[in-house]
């Protein structure tokens, strides 16, 4: 059975920055690193294959560079990894990208059973939290969302019990496989590489999907099939920081005058 793990390469955000002429992401120079919420979804799936012995394969859609996300993976012990990358997958919003990868798991479920698919709950980049779901509903997947702890696989029953973190509560429920999990950082501790792991996984093979393999009618995926876009981008622009009193020798002053700002912007309700 396989445990298949969507994994995307984001621009690191803490160096983002913005054309101001055409309003887009400047790419160039900017750093990329594994979407945050990703790490925890690969490590749940190595967990699945320690625990039950599953097969795991890593899928990305991205430019050919996002090959060194999919390295990442294989060097923490990913069995399996697929980059999905054609200049027609290009531009695509969460609805075209969910139904290429969609198609790439429904490809792999032709050779060997596909039991769990696992998402982060979100990517630092897009933050719609739109494509796990996406998938979910393609595949016709039960879809467990914000799960925080696995409690229990009952692979004699086929089912899956997890902990979903909402405000304020926890929420447990059960579901038969197959399913698709969406993750959030308390889920797990993901493990480091180890060095031969590491230098084994630049030799290792990444597999290369294009349209030629899926077969995706064009018009439905890429920039083509994307019914939104983006028409604006901007930096928020931040008001200046106030230093209020003195918070070292007069801290009830300081408290005081804190108060009273947040009154009269209306941030307290008393």
């Amino acid at each position: 059975m396989l445990v298949v793990v969507c994994v995307k390469q984001v621009p690191d955000t803490t160096q983002v920055q913005i054309d101001p002429v055409t309003n887009t992401l400047i790419r160039e120079g900017v750093p990329f690193i594994v979407n945050p919420y990703d790490t925890h979804a690969v490590e749940e799936g190595l967990r699945f294959k320690d625990r039950f012995g599953f097969k795991v394969v890593a899928i990305s859609m991205g430019p050919p560079n996002a090959e060194a996300t999919l390295r990442k993976a294989l060097a923490l012990g990913v069995d399996r990894a697929i980059l999905l990358s054609d200049r027609v997958f290009g531009g695509a919003d969460t609805l075209a990208t969910s139904k290429v990868l969609s198609a790439a798991i429904e490809r792999l479920a032709k050779d060997e059973e596909v039991g769990v698919v696992i998402c982060g709950k979100q990517t630092i980049d897009g933050d719609t939290a739109q494509v796990g779901p996406g998938i979910a509903t393609r595949l016709d997947f039960d879809q467990l969302t914000l799960v925080d702890r696995v409690e229990e696989v009952d692979l004699a029953s086929r089912r899956i019990r997890v902990r979903r973190k909402l405000e304020g509560r926890h929420e447990e429920v059960d579901a038969p496989l197959p399913v698709l999990l969406t993750v959030v950082r308390e889920l797990n501790r993901p493990r480091y590489p180890t060095v031969p792991m590491r230098l084994a996984s630049q030799e290792a093979s990444v597999e290369v999907w294009d349209n030629q393999v899926l077969e995706l009618d064009v018009n439905t995926i890429g920039l083509k099939g994307s019914p939104t876009w983006v028409s604006r981008i901007f930096s928020p622009e931040r008001a200046k920081g106030e230093i209020l009193g003195d918070g070292a020798h007069d801290p009830e002053g300081a408290a005081d005058l804190l108060i009273g700002k947040m009154l009269e912007k209306d941030l307290l309700a008393l």
